[in-house]
């Protein structure tokens, strides 16, 4: 046994020295970058267009508070070929460019509302859509606002479109495609929640996958809406930001998936109160106006409860819990509400809904 211990730190030396000496040899290092390289770009994500399922991916999990490992809320619907953005969070183009997912497939992007964090990367998922091969102007739907959202990024990225242009050629990058075009809708009711709240719309159609837009109440941010995605028998409803919200329930009925935002109050709560202690007044008083116009992950549960969904995924977390204790903390309470059925999701969740049953499946992207 000493002997075998001894070889095989003996070839473990030899190994790292010949490395050493191979790595310090310009061919070997580049075969080396070649390799990753290679495994970079060459992982295909053919799989999440298959038409054999509806599924949605949480491109983004976190809030306007910092995570290193999370980026901000974002989800992707895929569906007939191409996949739809809700909400464009800080960081959520850079998790599908690690991610391999093929930016000229982009069907169209949905905005909720207009809060920073949840349109913050509109500029990158045009830009870089239409850098590797987007066929026509990106279609960038909303409530009355989208428009000046739109008209806001293209003038911030006029520059650098014109810049890429210029350095690849007008043939490569055709500046008509690197247009985004505004599609508003009208969101009836003040979104206060009562009864003339009571609306929807369909604001999008193609083939078989229908989204519909209703209002939540997200007050004083008006107009703010969630979506619901139907496709060939099965949905996923998204919340967008939202309090507990009786219309977002009836537009959940019948959904196999309900993709919620939650926000801790407790915890909230709790950072308020050492915010205070460490004479951060500003950011008290932030912590103190934030449970106002949030769900809390057991009211998202009571929700998920009386649609009737089959699986609720929390995601937009504040705070985002770092580490498997405080995602436990994060969820005190849901198991009463919602013993099975819930999901505390991450940057990467794929939900697969497949067309030919009533199976939910999740996983974790490559």
């Amino acid at each position: 046994m000493r002997r075998l211990f001894l070889g095989l730190v003996v070839f473990g030396l030899a190994f790292v020295v010949i490395a050493a000496l191979l790595l310090r040899n310009p061919a070997m290092q580049d075969r080396f970058i070649e390799g990753m390289a290679t495994d970079a770009m060459g992982r295909s994500q053919a799989a999440l267009f298959a038409d054999d399922a509806l599924r949605a991916l949480v491109c983004g999990s976190s809030s306007p508070m910092p995570d290193a490992k999370r980026a901000g809320p974002c989800v992707a619907v895929f569906a007939g070929g191409r996949f739809y953005i809700v909400d464009t969070g800080n960081g959520s183009w850079k998790n599908l460019a690690l991610w391999q997912i093929p930016g000229e497939k982009i069907g169209a992007i949905f905005y909720t509302h207009f809060h920073s964090d949840h349109i913050g990367e509109l500029g990158e998922f045009n830009l870089q859509s239409w850098g590797v091969g987007r066929d026509k102007p990106l279609q960038v739907y909303g409530p009355t606002g989208v428009e000046r959202v739109v008209g806001g990024f293209t003038e911030a990225y006029a520059l650098d479109t014109s810049y890429r242009v210029a350095h690849h050629g007008a043939d490569f990058l055709p500046p008509s495609i690197a247009r985004m075009e505004a599609r508003p809708f009208a969101v009836n009711g003040p979104g206060s929640g009562g009864a003339d709240d009571f609306n929807e719309a369909v604001v999008f159609q193609d083939g078989d996958l229908r989204v519909t837009a209703f209002s939540v109440h997200h007050a004083p941010i008006h107009p703010a809406v969630g979506y619901r995605f139907d496709y060939r028998g099965r949905s996923v409803v998204v919340s967008g930001d939202t309090t507990k919200s009786e219309n977002l329930v009836r537009m959940s009925k019948g959904a196999d998936v309900l993709m919620h935002e939650a926000q801790a109050n407790f915890i909230v709560a709790i950072a308020e109160q050492v915010a205070g202690k460490l004479g951060r007044a500003r950011y008290a008083q932030i912590l103190h106006d934030i449970p106002s116009y949030h769900t809390s992950p057991v009211e998202a549960a009571q929700e998920a409860n009386d649609a009737g969904v089959k699986l609720l995924v929390l995601y937009h977390l504040t705070p985002p819990p770092a580490g498997p204790i405080a995602e436990k903390i994060f969820l005190r309470g849901v198991a009463d509400v919602r013993p099975a059925g819930v999901e505390l999701s991450h940057d990467g969740l794929l939900v697969e809904l497949p067309l030919t049953s009533t199976e939910v499946r999740t996983r974790y992207i490559d």
